[in-house]
């Protein structure tokens, strides 16, 4: 670890100091992070100084303090689920690839709400459209993973489909009733990673300084309509998602990059 340059904030340059001996391998994951004293030492900085650093790098995700026995560098384990996004269908039946088994924590909650100027950008709706929203608590039996569901399904999806007496069904079984009214269905998802909002992080059980992974499906149907959205949420450091791509015809006009 390198020296502290004076003048700015103590802390700060400390918490770049072991930042950058992490980042090189000088104190690899699971490893200890030097103790107070030696830090106080090293750096010939105050008590409080190294703990202000410590703490910074903890927000961070970097390092975990562990009571009684110190600091260490953060090991970020692999994702310990999954999830398949493909989508099977035949005629009128679909299903999930994959076949992971998430288990409902509490009965799904159904209520009416509004687009929000992004989710109805997703359905191709104005802002404050109406909509049913049906949400999921699901986990993981084996792992103990928590994963949250929303399904949004706009009012007038629902009174040309019947969606509405059923909103609480299954992702698949809300497609069969799609199809049952006659829409060739197709599906394009949108998936990134953001800090967490306050109810995600208790609901998740997220570790600190963890972000969630964002998944948001629209189902398509007849001229490209955008019928329903899905919005999955779980831990990105427990989850990770896989799809299945197939080949798609090119277009005339269109470029092949190689």
């Amino acid at each position: 670890m390198g020296e502290i340059q004076r003048p700015g904030a103590l802390y700060q340059q400390v918490a770049a100091e072991i930042r950058n001996a992490i980042t090189a391998g000088e104190i690899p994951p699971g490893a200890p992070v030097p103790s107070e004293t030696q830090l106080m030492d090293r750096y010939g900085v105050s008590r409080p100084t190294v703990r202000n650093a410590i703490a910074a790098l903890r927000s961070e995700g970097l390092i975990e303090v562990i009571h009684g026995k110190g600091s260490f560098v953060r090991a970020l384990p692999a994702p310990v689920n999954t999830l398949c996004r493909g989508v099977a269908g035949k005629g009128r039946t679909f299903s999930v690839l994959g076949g992971e088994v998430w288990e409902p924590v509490e009965e799904p909650a159904v209520h009416r709400t509004t687009t929000s100027a992004i989710t109805g950008r997703q359905l191709g709706l104005d802002e404050g459209e109406e909509l049913f929203s049906c949400d999921w608590l699901l986990a993981d039996p084996t792992t103990g993973t928590r994963l949250m569901q929303r399904v949004l399904i706009p009012f007038a999806t629902a009174e040309d489909t019947g969606l509405g007496k059923a909103p609480d069904s299954a992702p698949t079984e809300l497609y069969a009733m799609l199809a049952e009214a006659g829409h060739k269905l197709w599906w394009s998802e949108t998936v990134g990673a953001r800090i967490p909002k306050p109810d995600e992080r208790t609901t998740l059980q997220l570790a600190d300084a963890t972000a969630v992974l964002h998944a948001a499906r629209t189902t398509h149907g007849n001229d490209d309509r955008p019928l329903l959205l899905e919005e999955l949420r779980v831990s990105a450091d427990r989850a990770q998602l896989t799809y299945r791509i197939n080949a798609e015809k090119t277009p005339a006009t269109g470029r092949t990059h190689r």
